[in-house]
């Protein structure tokens, strides 16, 4: 299968690449600069121009595009930032696939579409939340709209915190740890719906590979656990005391709104979709998934 991938330079796209080649698939990669290599083909999504002949023969696209949500403090103008960053490629993208015939989009979406949730389950049928989060989520979701129209086959990515062995959400937390520095976050109660990043890109593969998936799909491991139990297994991992709580008025003066919307609450996501098609998780345990990760 030929898959056209943007957004292929991050985290989750740097490791998904490999994985679809090594499987046989045929990548070709969007770049926003001037393409320098055979796989690459240009595109400039405000002024929505892609480079002629970059979706032809594809089977599928796969849009990971997006500004990290808690890189800096919510402005209006980082907020319109993480708005368009993620609204204005998928525009594009949906009406490219349409235009070249391509049966299926891919579109990376986020488990912040259900708001907090608390300690309740939360599978793909839940609604969505309130808040900047849930907002930007449905708007990124509905920027898909015209592939849905005209009858491609759209899986929305619900993507959870994902663990990959260097860089993301572990890079940061390591060199804390390590430092005697960890500790849990607020009250601690709130949900940690993680996915290891074998699991996140296994399931990428996993949808592009099995025509009967669409719509959400929440990209979680099957057990999410709470802010206390990560700490707790992350300073099991590590072998590194984790005493400290960091109160959530000291998160709110850090972060600002990104507090109350990405630290202090959570969801509790399970992957409905994924286990009702058959996937198998090779990280379904958090400790076991650590442990491989940190190398220990």
């Amino acid at each position: 299968m030929r898959v056209v991938v943007a957004g292929s330079s991050g985290q989750i796209g740097s490791s998904l690449v490999p994985l679809l080649r090594s499987a046989g698939h045929e990548v070709v990669r969007l770049v926003r600069r001037r393409p320098h290599a055979p796989d690459e083909r240009g595109w400039d999504p405000p002024a929505g121009r892609i480079q002629p002949g970059a979706l032809d023969r594809a089977r599928a696209v796969v849009n990971l595009c997006g500004a990290g949500v808690g890189d800096r403090r919510w402005t209006q103008a980082r907020k319109q930032l993480l708005l368009d960053s993620r609204t204005v490629p998928t525009e594009v993208l949906a009406a490219a696939v349409v235009e070249h015939g391509v049966p299926t989009l891919v579109n990376a979406s986020a488990v912040g579409y259900y708001g907090d949730t608390g300690d309740e389950v939360v599978d793909e049928r839940f609604p969505a939340g309130r808040g900047f989060l849930a907002d930007l989520v449905r708007e990124w979701e509905a920027a898909t709209g015209a592939a849905a129209a005209a009858g491609v086959r759209v899986v929305l990515l619900r993507t959870g915190l994902v663990l990959g062995p260097a860089g993301g959400l572990l890079g940061r937390l390591r060199p804390l740890f390590g430092a005697l520095l960890g500790g849990r976050l607020g009250s601690g109660a709130q949900y940690f719906p993680w996915i290891s990043l074998d699991d996140e890109i296994g399931a990428i593969r996993f949808v592009l590979e099995q025509p009967g998936v669409a719509g959400p799909v929440n990209l979680t491991a099957p057990a999410p656990v709470t802010n206390a139990e990560f700490t707790r297994a992350m300073s099991r991992a590590l072998h590194r005391p984790a005493p400290w709580v960091v109160p959530a008025p000291v998160l709110r003066l850090a972060l600002g709104e990104f507090a109350d919307e990405g630290v202090l609450v959570g969801q509790r996501a399970v992957p409905a979709a994924l286990q009702h098609h058959g996937f198998q998780f090779q990280h379904p345990a958090l400790a076991a998934a650590l442990a491989e990760l940190v190398g220990t």
